[in-house]
């Protein structure tokens, strides 16, 4: 089990379709490669001025990321990110 440290998150990015919503394949290069995420662990928060600030995200919330922000790792062969709050931009919240 990953448990994250301070104000930092693991991720695990969403892999790209190569498809569109009508069916259409598209080529790798035509892929985007957005900075979506479902975070895996969060931090316990970060304490400023001797008051925890909490996380705003939790574990199962897919998440929009700065692309450059993340560092990656594996283990027990999974390849994960790690970020630091900051850093998440938006929660996707599904109807």
């Amino acid at each position: 089990m990953l448990r994250p440290l301070n104000d930092k998150v693991i991720l695990k990015k969403e892999k790209a379709v190569n498809k569109t919503a009508s069916g259409i394949l598209l080529s790798s290069k035509e892929v985007d490669d957005d900075a979506i995420a479902t975070v895996i662990a969060v931090g316990d928060g970060i304490y400023e001025d001797g008051k925890l600030i909490p996380m705003n995200v939790k574990v199962n919330d897919r998440i929009i990321f700065k692309k450059y922000s993340t560092s990656e790792f594996k283990y027990q062969d999974e390849t994960y990110l790690v970020i630091a709050m900051k850093d998440i931009l938006a929660v996707i919240e599904e109807d």
